[in-house]
């Protein structure tokens, strides 16, 4: 049995988009836009008048939703880089590029995209090739654009970095281990994808798991490392609870999920607009202060509703799980992230 999205309608967007600040003389960096919250985001902060430069894998995908993006938007500043986050020198590459279109500096670098549940394969660079996508290549592309980041929080007193989770940080664990952030892509469990009480256990969802723990311990490491130093760059998390995106799709595709179980559960999810006013809050909200957490909802465990602010959680945000979640990631990425 195939699975085949349901289709949702927004609730809360249109009231949300239509309370944002304009983003005229901001420049926004967003990976993962060819779907999903990504594509949302991106057009919303086009149509407010920023300078958005869209990193993705290259592919005929890219090419259609940059097209249709700049047809929908004609008015907007847009760039397409290519930037394949399954391979550190396209990341490095992609950053360099970067620095070459913003000479004044990135005032928004939202690391979005994603995959989930994926099969027990090794990266190119031998690292598990959901957390090499999730984590560990924003951690560089992150590393490589903060004198950007500093260039525009200098010279505006605002710049953000925004880190995009999931409700899967907290389950089937809440621990960061390390093995996971090593090189034993393809050594990682194997590739069971089990269903108990109500949560996804099996190997590829505990490696799911562990990447989106790392994206909230790199949310909180960053945040208290700029606050240490005083600096206006600020870093968010966010979550889209049960989003109604391509994520789905592709895991039934890959064997994470079955399709049965998955068309059940997606009927009770949010539009793709609705999981992405999280991440928006992160990338504009004004009166957003450094070390958010936004998600849906009434909870950090709501799944559907209103983007709302919530603190950062102890089993990330500690002292043990913050440095190892940096050495780690140094370690993987060939070199010092000196915040």
């Amino acid at each position: 049995m195939s699975f085949k999205a349901p289709d949702i309608q927004s609730v809360h967007f249109p009231a949300f988009r239509s309370s944002l600040p304009s983003m005229s003389g901001r420049t926004v960096v967003i990976t993962g836009t060819t779907s999903g919250t990504g594509k949302v985001a991106a057009r919303a902060v086009a149509e407010l008048g920023a300078k958005v430069l869209l990193l993705n894998r290259a592919s005929s995908r890219s090419d259609a939703s940059f097209a249709e993006l700049g047809e929908g938007v004609p008015a907007a500043d847009l760039h397409q880089v290519e930037c394949d986050l399954q391979s550190f020198k396209s990341v490095t590459a992609a950053a360099a590029r970067v620095r070459e279109l913003c000479p004044e500096g990135v005032h928004v670098l939202a690391n979005n995209a994603g995959v989930m549940a994926l099969s027990d394969v090794a990266t190119t660079d031998g690292f598990d090739v959901q957390m090499q996508t999730n984590h560990l290549s924003h951690f560089l592309l992150t590393r490589e654009l903060m004198p950007l980041l500093e260039r525009a929080a200098k010279a505006s007193g605002d710049a953000r970095v925004v880190n995009h989770s999931s409700v899967a940080r907290m389950a089937p664990s809440k621990t960061l281990r390390p093995e996971y952030l090593e090189k034993k892509g393809g050594d990682l469990g194997g590739d069971g994808s089990g269903f108990q009480n109500a949560t996804f256990r099996g190997p590829r969802w505990l490696r799911y798991n562990q990447s989106k723990l790392a994206n909230c311990a790199f949310t909180a490491a960053l945040h208290h490392k700029l606050q240490d130093r005083g600096s206006s760059v600020k870093a968010f998390v966010a979550h889209p609870g049960l989003a109604n995106t391509n994520l789905q799709q592709t895991s039934v595709k890959e064997g994470g999920m079955g399709a049965t179980l998955t068309s059940m559960m997606m009927r009770m999810s949010q539009s793709t607009e609705d999981g992405a006013m999280g991440l928006i809050s992160g990338m504009c909200l004004p009166g957003a202060v450094s070390g958010q957490f936004y998600g849906p909802g009434s909870s950090a465990t709501s799944m559907k509703g209103e983007a709302k602010p919530f603190a950062l959680e102890r089993y990330y945000d500690n002292a043990a799980t913050r440095d190892l979640l940096w050495q780690k990631s140094e370690e993987a990425v060939g070199g010092p992230f000196a915040v």
